[in-house]
């Protein structure tokens, strides 16, 4: 299994002065369940080279098994140091696409060409595409093949709208996901706050918040389990 994981290259929070990025555990918990299931792993970010980290994700509060052990692994800090420029990349060379989360992606790659070509071929191809917490909000212009919204129809979820009001971000981020999704014509649905929640539609797996990458990445790797067995 050739597995890209994507993230984001913006660091800045709105006009706040505050630092965002990516979520460190929506990487660290997935990445090692790629491994474990034994995928080759290829990260990339719109500008390359090392991505922006959510500095609040790293505070003693949201650390997990998964981040201090990707924070002391030498192999996963340099292959996080050498992201690899989403222009670069094509959907030919992987069997699926993970995108982790924070807030930086709202800004950037839910805006960014590259991506949106990413996703459209990626799932033009018959790969699944899998997005957690924010990310699933760079689906927003992504279109299938008739022009329609991608999400059209299809159940998804995401980081909801109380979510973003516990972390008070709400007058901050350029978009709810919750609400972006719906516009689109997501099926949306969700559970309480902070609880693991995963939906799969066909090739397209989305999660709700932190607490549900390791599930969204377990999902992921189940469903290429079965696709090369069948």
């Amino acid at each position: 299994m050739n597995i890209l994981i994507v993230l984001t290259s913006h660091d800045t929070l709105g006009n706040t002065g505050r630092k965002t990025g990516f979520w460190l555990e929506e990487l660290a918990a997935p990445y090692y369940a790629f491994k474990q299931a034994g995928a080759q792993l290829t990260l990339a970010s719109p500008k390359g080279g090392q991505p922006p980290l959510d500095p609040k994700s790293n505070e003693p509060a949201f650390q997990t098994d998964d981040t201090r052990r990707f924070e002391s692994d030498p192999e996963a800090t340099q292959a996080l140091a050498n992201t690899v420029p989403l222009d670069s990349v094509s959907h030919q060379a992987f069997d699926a696409v993970f995108y982790p989360g924070g807030h930086g992606p709202l800004w950037d790659l839910a805006e960014s060409q590259d991506s949106i070509r990413l996703i459209e071929s990626t799932l033009a191809a018959g790969k699944p595409v899998a997005l957690v917490c924010h990310a699933p909000g760079v689906l927003r212009h992504a279109k299938n093949a008739d022009g329609r919204p991608l999400v059209a129809g299809k159940k998804v979820t995401g980081f909801t709208n109380s979510e973003e009001a516990a972390v008070e971000l709400t007058d901050v981020v350029p978009f709810l996901v919750e609400d972006e999704l719906i516009k689109h014509g997501g099926l949306f649905s969700k559970l309480a706050d902070w609880q693991p929640y995963v939906v799969q539609d066909g090739l397209l797996i989305t999660g709700q918040n932190p607490a549900s990458s390791a599930l969204a990445a377990e999902t992921l790797g189940h469903f290429l389990k079965a696709a090369q067995s069948s």
